[in-house]
């Protein structure tokens, strides 16, 4: 019998289709020339009987689907199958049942068509919305990127697959990590994903290396052979053949084109000239490294908007939410936590002598040791400027957390080095407690706020807890947190609208009584009227940048009031300036007060600038240093409050100072006091043994007076001898320096 198939293969290959004819009685199967080739057979005249062998490149999953469709009378849907042969690799075949013919109703028949172009398309589209689905609605990359590699081996085909992810290795040149890989649970790949994880390419290094080295994908033949594969061993233990490999490329905003990482497939079998990867790899790179820019982005939009950019801790806003939220799961939970406040001390000077780049690292140094005590689960942020705060949880351990509040305040006070000087600030710190110090994050701020504004009130350089002794405690502090904020912004505008004027104090020679000079008083006097105690707004403006502006106002006006006493007769008189330490330490204030009395005509060493005892030894080696530029441009310094502080004999010797004075609390019980009039005795030998100036404060009546004289001190100063009188009540009292 003449085989249906003759002279129909021109005509099928033009409609793009072959046809099979089965006889399920005698098992007999006839196939036209195109079906042949479609199945992988040398030709219809050498079709095998035995169905298997018929279809011996059919995938082995697919076989029983196309057997029944085969052999079952009934008509049947189309079905899709695989075939793969050698040179072709995989192609897609559709066998389409046709009604039984009438001439042979015995037999069934349809038809082959090659469906692998059509195939690919729908594989393709399904793929990239998988991808797309996977890729756009993830957080990290590191969530979606697995399932990446499996979506395309399953989809295409592939056995083995991994993502290589350039990384930094601090400094040094970074290299290609594979951290993510995947194969089917049925192969026994896990030798060459061992291998694969252990290795690190650099650019250019392996096939991996030089893919991201060109951007251009490459083919692997034989992984068995190609001398560029570095991993040949372990592929040919686990029957990897051939692969692909390509670059996750995308180009930034600027131009510039961005590698973050490499794919590549692998399979046991040879490299197939029609497989899809390649047509797809430019899309797959692109959604992959489209994510990474994503992600990027969001990851540098996010560390805005929690990070302090000096510091890298939280920011003001990241930490106060980060509290609240820790404030509302510890409500539902009762678990009690701990906020510690810190605010640096005498950290403006530091700015103000070395510059801000110095008071940055300053707050760097002590941030870092910060974070170092209290690592997570702990909060560590700065708040602004020289403020901290550190959310403590679980903080029921009273010693663990006194424990820590002590090596914050030991952190704070180690030398931080800058440019070879070594910089020296303290901390307080004030701790509130969750709940019973409030619960919200603003109450236990505020609370914590209030405690460490009692520290600055007591010192310095320490800590407290809030305490709720009193039913008013919380309520005192906010109003004098109030207070304080309200005389710190009435002091600002004071400076500003002339409500600031100097007072002076005569100081003068016990033994003649006449004036040797004056100490410049500054005193607040508001427009209703009331008139502000020094004691009361100094220590709030040397909590601000005020005392500086304040200091630099008072140095100015008192020069300017020196210039009108010298054209009132009093040529030889000296000014004595008290100086905030803040001044003291600025390596801008000897040229600063050149240039101003260069402008006045005021002699230098008619100028005596004070400072005490406890401002020289907070940063002794700048102090002295300032001093020195002072001295050599002609001013004269005077150690104020003398015998208050620590300074030591062999400092005192070195320093550049003119005078000495005698702390009021000696001067006071002086008539009764032995011991008050021995050392009044042996600071006026001292200073006369130094060549110094000796002057006596707080002189109130004649009893002192007399003792004084007869230790041998030179000068005075107090209500006895003068009450502090504005400029021309000072000219008044003493015409030509004499007392009227």
């Amino acid at each position: 019998m003449n085989s249906p198939a003759d002279g129909l293969a021109d005509l099928e290959r033009a409609a793009g289709f072959g046809q099979w004819w089965h006889d399920p009685l005698t098992g007999q199967t006839q196939l036209s020339p195109v079906a042949c080739d479609y199945l992988e057979l040398p030709g219809a005249a050498e079709v095998p009987d035995n169905l298997y062998a018929c279809f011996g490149h059919v995938v082995e999953e697919d076989l029983p689907g196309l057997m029944q469709l085969w052999t079952t009378p009934q008509a049947l849907a189309p079905l899709d199958i695989r075939v793969i042969g050698l040179a072709r690799g995989m192609r897609w075949l559709r066998v389409t049942p046709l009604p039984p013919d009438p001439l042979r109703p015995r037999w069934r028949r349809g038809l082959l068509q090659d469906v692998t172009d059509l195939t690919h398309a729908a594989v393709r589209e399904r793929l990239g919305y998988a991808l797309t689905e996977y890729l756009v609605g993830t957080h990290t990359l590191q969530d979606a990127i697995t399932n990446v590699i499996q979506l395309i081996c399953r989809n295409l085909g592939w056995e083995w697959g991994a993502y290589w992810r350039m990384e930094d290795a601090g400094g040094a040149p970074g290299q290609l990590h594979c951290r993510h890989f995947w194969h089917p649970p049925d192969r026994d790949l896990e030798q060459f994903s061992v291998v694969s994880a252990g290795l690190g390419m650099a650019p250019g290094e392996g096939l991996v290396g030089r893919v991201w080295a060109t951007g251009q994908a490459e083919w692997v033949e034989d992984m068995s052979t190609d001398a560029r594969f570095l991993r040949r061993g372990s592929a040919q233990m686990c029957g990897l053949w051939s692969g692909y490999v390509f670059p996750v490329t995308y180009v930034s905003d600027d131009g510039s084109q961005h590698c973050p990482g490499v794919l590549e497939f692998y399979s046991s079998l040879a490299r197939q000239p029609d497989a899809q990867l390649p047509k797809v790899s430019a899309t797959i790179g692109a959604l992959i490294a489209q994510t990474a820019q994503r992600l990027e982005t969001e990851a540098v939009i996010r560390r805005l908007a929690q990070v302090d950019e000096m510091t890298e801790l939280d920011n003001r806003g990241y930490f106060y939410a980060q509290l609240n939220q820790h404030c509302a799961l510890s409500q539902r939970q009762g678990r009690r936590f701990a906020l510690m406040f810190i605010d640096l001390d005498r950290f403006k000077p530091i700015n103000d002598a070395f510059g801000h780049e110095a008071g940055n690292a300053v707050l760097q140094g002590f941030a870092r040791r910060l974070q170092a005590l209290a690592p997570p689960p702990a909060r560590v942020g700065r708040l602004g400027g020289d403020e901290f705060a550190v959310l403590v949880p679980d903080s029921g351990d009273e010693q663990a957390l006194a424990a820590l509040v002590d090596a914050v305040l030991a952190a704070a006070s180690r030398p931080f080095l800058y440019e070879n000087v070594s910089l020296n600030v303290s901390a307080s710190i004030g701790v509130s407690r969750f709940p019973e110090n409030g619960v919200t994050g603003p109450e236990l701020l505020r609370s914590a706020d209030a405690a460490m504004y009692r520290v600055k009130q007591n010192g310095r350089n320490g800590s407290t807890v809030f305490s709720t002794s009193s039913p008013d405690t919380l309520a005192q502090q906010r109003a004098k947190l109030a207070q304080h904020l309200a005389i710190e912004t009435a002091l600002h505008e004071a400076l500003h609208t002339g409500q600031l004027y100097l007072l002076y104090q005569p100081i003068v020679d016990i033994a003649s009584g006449a004036l040797h000079g004056v100490e410049a008083l500054i005193r607040w006097h508001r427009p209703d009227g009331e008139t502000v105690p020094p004691d009361v707004f100094i220590p709030i403006a040397e909590q601000s940048h005020l005392i500086i502006d304040i200091g630099r106002w008072v140095l100015g006006q008192a020069l300017r009031d020196l210039a009108l006493l010298q054209r009132s007769g009093l040529a030889a008189l000296k000014i004595h300036v008290n100086m905030a330490a803040s001044e003291f330490t600025s390596s801008a204030l000897p040229q600063m007060l050149r240039t101003m009395s260069a402008e006045l005509a005021v002699p230098p060493s008619q100028v005596v600038l004070e400072l005490t005892e406890s401002m020289l030894m907070r940063q002794p080696e700048q102090v002295k240093r300032v001093m020195h530029q002072l001295r050599d441009i002609g001013f004269e310094i005077s150690l104020d409050d003398f015998g208050m502080g620590h300074s030591s004999l062999a400092m005192l010797k070195s320093l550049p100072i003119r005078s000495l004075k005698i702390d009021r609390s000696f001067v006071r019980d002086l008539p009764t006091g032995e011991r008050d009039r021995a050392i009044a005795q042996t600071i006026v030998h001292l200073g006369q043994h130094l060549q110094l100036e000796v002057i006596a404060e707080g002189i109130e009546s004649a009893e002192q007076l007399a003792v004084l004289a007869d230790c041998g001190c030179r000068f005075g100063q107090g209500w006895l001898l003068g009450r502090p009188l504005p400029l021309q009540g000072l000219i008044a009292a003493f015409p030509n320096g004499r007392p009227r």
